[in-house]
């Protein structure tokens, strides 16, 4: 089940990158409208469920289910400002890779609060890396604007890390309907918040247009974020968004079969070694907790 969920999270978020790109092109949409529908209305479909068969789940949330929900919520609002602006001014490949880089600041907050990760980690982080970079190419920062977008996509990846950590604060005792609804829903009112203080219009747009914003919602937001919501749940914020590094390679293979963007001659390189630093780290972490679990039972008597 973990693995199906997996797939469907990254054949989901994969599909954002190409999906924003095409719909922003192709249509009057404003990027802000994106990510408040996509927002809106996957908080309405989540929610929907658990109202209708245990509306007491709602009641019985606390001020700390509130505020990691909300936390989560208000990080996830900018992440989609910066990452569907970065589309707009740099290529699908490179937006995607740096807002992919999640796991790496979610390693670097690791650190800052003094704990340790094990080497297989680090080692399993710097093959991925090796991987996203024998994507990108040289293709990073080729223009100013291309160099604007890809710095909007570096402070959307440090938003997403962040997005990423309090879900897993909050999933610890939120069901995925609940926490989901309440994410969504805070970052739905925040864009709409920024798209009447910036002026974009969020309704008005031609049917091409309101069918790129369902085909986000559907694949993008429905599927691929709550897959990943619900992962968050049962693996560690690390290794889920080392999961999401898959996406980079998705999304490039998207872009160029469906916007003819220039597919990055190392992309199959770059897919090989996201897997392999990923599996690098799952056997680290599984490592590290099988030691603890030893220490702690030689430790009892």
């Amino acid at each position: 089940m973990t693995l199906l969920l997996a797939a469907l999270g990254v054949l989901g978020v994969s599909s954002s990158g190409p999906l924003i790109a095409a719909t922003l092109a192709g249509s009057s949409v404003t990027a802000l409208a994106i990510a408040f529908w996509r927002n809106a209305l996957a908080a309405v479909v989540m929610a929907a469920p658990v109202a209708i068969r245990e509306p007491r789940q709602f009641r019985l949330l606390g001020r700390r289910e509130y505020l990691w929900s909300s936390l989560a919520g208000l990080a996830l609002a900018f992440h989609f400002v910066c990452f569907i602006l970065s589309l707009t001014l740099t290529s699908v490949a490179a937006a995607t890779a740096l807002v992919c880089l999640q796991s790496g600041w979610i390693a670097v907050v690791s650190l800052i609060r003094g704990r340790r990760l094990p080497r297989a980690v680090i080692v399993g982080l710097g093959i991925s890396f090796v991987g996203v970079v024998a994507i990108t190419g040289l293709d990073l920062g080729g223009s100013h604007e291309a160099l604007l977008g890809d710095l909007l996509a570096v402070a959307g990846g440090i938003l997403a890390g962040l997005y990423t950590m309090a879900g897993g604060q909050a999933r610890q005792t939120m069901s995925t309907g609940t926490y989901t609804a309440l994410c969504y829903g805070v970052c739905a009112v925040l864009v709409a918040i920024l798209a009447l203080v910036s002026g974009q219009r969020l309704a008005g747009f031609e049917p091409i247009g309101w069918a790129g914003i369902f085909a986000i919602t559907i694949a993008a937001q429905l599927v691929g974020h709550t897959a990943f919501n619900h992962l968050v749940a049962t693996l560690s914020p690390l290794v889920v968004s080392m999961i999401i590094l898959l996406e980079i390679p998705g999304a490039a293979i998207l872009a160029a079969v469906f916007l003819h963007e220039v597919l990055p001659a190392g992309t199959y390189a770059g897919l090989a070694c996201i897997l392999a630093g990923l599996a690098v780290v799952v056997l680290g972490q599984r490592r590290a907790r099988r030691d603890r679990a030893v220490e702690a039972e030689l430790g009892a008597d």
